[in-house]
């Protein structure tokens, strides 16, 4: 609590309410003189910076071992002592997106190592011959690129179709939706190599799937409603329990993320090898079982009626979650340049 000294005047400088005590009751603000010292300023602002570390450490802890307590706590109203639900999601999800486009993906490192390889000269009595290293391994990866054919999808070009659209059969014409799809496809392909195209639509996803996933909530939130007593369940309550939920999975997808990259440059030891298989089984296996005690937990139902519920949900909402990103994964690839 600040220590700063009380105003004489009563009147809260913020609403014009009449204060009694220390902060106002009407709009909360502390009625204690405007001017500060430096030495206030530099004590306000450590109390502040250690209440939100408290805070946060606070809500991570429980939000990692115990499983709806934060949900428990915040809709009892006990609200100061934990990051609220929104801005806990906000947060780790910026961290977490943030990171992963930092961080450099193999097929982006792996083009940064072809590029810094040097050039080879070679001597003889009757002519010099200078190769590029660069060049030849940029064009072997190509051509066994090209040989996989990972995104052969029966036409080879923009002309081809436009040709199958105008001459062939009816019957051999495409539907004016596959056309559009197909001719996107064939724009794509035409304008990135297989490579460039893994690497945009690598980039795309990640930056849009944080939208993807908030857009999913509200969707699980409604499952949960649809499974609960609506008298002593509000929409809000589950909204509250999907955030903490949704903010646990990335958290942990955060550290296992983190994890990894750490013990990638020490993975040719067998014990690091060892080490990380264990914390990445740890790491899934807590992910996949974290919603039944959670469930349990908040709802108080018994413990097979609970098992029971929140298999179905897991389940229901896995298969919404495949099928919804699916469809965006097929968007992101027609909208690649």
């Amino acid at each position: 609590m600040s220590k700063s000294k009380i105003r004489n005047d009563k009147t809260c400088l913020n609403c014009r309410y009449v204060v009694e005590n220390r902060f106002c009751p009407n709009c909360g603000q502390e009625n204690t003189d405007t001017r500060k010292t430096f030495h206030h300023l530099f004590i306000h602002f450590f109390e502040d910076l250690t209440h939100y570390e408290n805070a946060f450490w606070r809500t991570i802890k429980n939000l990692l071992f115990k499983p709806s307590a934060l949900t428990k706590e915040y809709l009892s109203g006990k609200r100061l002592s934990y990051l609220a639900p929104v801005r806990l999601y906000i947060f780790i999800s910026f961290i977490t997106f943030l990171l992963i486009a930092i961080f450099p993906g193999e097929i982006n490192s792996s083009e940064k190592t072809i590029e810094k390889e040097p050039i080879i000269t070679t001597k003889n009595k009757s002519f010099q011959n200078t190769i590029s290293v660069n060049d030849s391994v940029k064009k072997n990866q190509t051509n066994s690129k090209d040989d996989i054919q990972l995104f052969n999808f029966g036409y080879e070009s923009v002309e081809q179709l436009d040709s199958i659209q105008k001459h062939a059969p009816e019957s051999e014409k495409l539907s004016d939706f596959s056309y559009w799809i197909n001719r996107k496809i064939q724009i794509v392909k035409g304008n990135n190599t297989q490579s460039e195209i893994i690497e945009k639509f690598i980039s795309s996803f990640t930056h849009n799937l944080p939208k993807v996933l908030f857009v999913f909530m509200p969707i699980f939130a409604f499952f949960l409603w649809l499974f609960h007593n609506k008298k002593r369940w509000y929409y809000f309550d589950h909204g509250i329990f999907t955030l903490h939920y949704f903010s646990f999975l990335l958290l942990i997808f955060l550290l296992l993320f983190l994890i990894n990259k750490g013990l990638t440059p020490f993975s040719e030891s067998s014990l690091v090898s060892f080490i990380q298989i264990v914390i990445n089984f740890i790491g899934i296996g807590w992910m996949l079982y974290y919603f039944y005690p959670a469930h349990h937990r908040f709802y108080g139902e018994s413990r097979f009626i609970s098992f029971i519920k929140s298999s179905l949900l897991f389940f229901i909402n896995f298969i919404l979650v495949i099928i919804i990103i699916s469809l965006f994964a097929i968007y992101t690839f027609i909208n690649l340049h």
